[in-house]
């Protein structure tokens, strides 16, 4: 018995979670789609802090990770 309860949560553990049309999510997000979103906050952050030096040090070190 407890071997039948082992598999069933490996299995559980093994299934995803689909979206309507029956395809299953990658779970990743494009780079231009996170761009896209961080943009307007990195924006007000400028404006607000008149941090641009920091902006640009953390832009160059996301560049750099994408690049990877």
């Amino acid at each position: 018995m407890v071997q039948t309860s082992g598999r069933t949560a490996l299995r559980a553990q093994g299934r995803r979670a689909t979206v309507p049309g029956g395809r299953q999510p990658s779970g990743t997000r494009h780079p231009l789609v996170a761009v896209a979103m961080v943009l307007p906050l990195a924006c007000v952050l400028v404006v607000v802090f008149g941090g641009w030096e920091a902006v640009m040090t953390q832009a160059s070190s996301v560049v750099g990770m994408l690049g990877r």
